[in-house]
């Protein structure tokens, strides 16, 4: 619900370029509230269905609205598993490094760029607006708001606090080699890459965090390529894995084979695990 205060300090502003800034601003984040009632209203007609037996007649006539109503809503409204990834817009950062080239120039790396990309694709395609936002070598905290991070302990600051606040899973290097590891058992996974026989193949980190009410999803490869992989899971099952977690804090493990930048297939290697 738009506050007063917000819409009168829109109106009121003299400066015009700050004045559209700031209304671009509160109409995406009130469209994005306005596309999480419909997917509330959505979630709240299919439990009324499953869990109390009421047909989809009695409860367009508990709600007011038509049969025909009731159809639109059921096929057009956001799916339950966008909450996954909180209410929107979603900042998606990438972590970037210094490197020399023909000078010192901060670089992303082309396996983190087409992460960025498909979860974009990912998220837009369940009606939430993104931007994107860089991780620097020394940043610790993520941006106001809901937020995907993909970024590793090694990355930035951000990654290592992300990962400490996980009682589950954590990221260990023993030996010049990086694991997942469980911290109660501690059983660890480690990447195909890194055996002794390596193979085309990755394992990523997966976490959702709550954070003062907003959700923070925090992706970590064991090498580059991992994220993509974890994406690439993400994607296709996103839906089974929001009905094992709900709105809950969790982490999981995802291996995936990939082709270059392509991967091939994924899967889940451990978890999902509730906090």
């Amino acid at each position: 619900m738009m506050r007063a205060e917000d819409f009168e300090s829109v109106r009121r502003d003299p400066d015009p370029i700050r004045r559209g800034q700031r209304a671009t601003e509160l109409l995406t984040m009130y469209q994005q509230r306005a596309t999480e009632l419909a997917r509330l209203r959505k979630a709240a007609i299919e439990e009324a269905h499953r869990e109390r037996g009421m047909s989809y007649t009695e409860i367009a006539a508990a709600l007011g609205i038509t049969k025909g109503r009731i159809t639109q809503i059921r096929s057009t409204a956001p799916p339950a598993e966008r909450a996954f990834f909180g209410v929107g817009p979603v900042s998606i950062g990438v972590p970037y490094r210094y490197q020399t080239t023909d000078r010192e120039r901060p670089l992303i790396a082309a396996e983190d760029a087409e992460t960025a990309n498909q979860l974009e694709s990912l998220l837009n395609a369940m009606s939430l607006a993104t931007s994107r936002f860089q991780i620097e070598p020394d940043r610790s905290d993520p941006p106001a708001g809901d937020v995907v991070v993909v970024c590793g302990p090694k990355s930035a600051p951000i990654g290592a606090d992300l990962l400490a606040a996980d009682p589950v899973l954590a990221m260990v290097e023993d030996e010049g080699r990086w694991w997942i590891e469980n911290r109660t058992d501690h059983s660890r996974i480690g990447s195909p890459t890194d055996d002794a026989s390596p193979s085309s193949a990755d394992a990523a980190y997966v976490a959702r965090h709550v954070v003062d009410g907003r959700v923070i999803v925090h992706i970590a490869g064991i090498h580059g390529i991992g994220p993509l992989g974890a994406t690439h899971y993400l994607t296709a099952h996103l839906a089974e894995l929001f009905q094992q977690t709900g709105r809950q804090p969790a982490s999981l493990v995802v291996r995936a084979t990939y082709d270059g930048l392509t991967i091939t297939d994924s899967e889940l290697a451990a978890g999902p695990y509730l906090w």
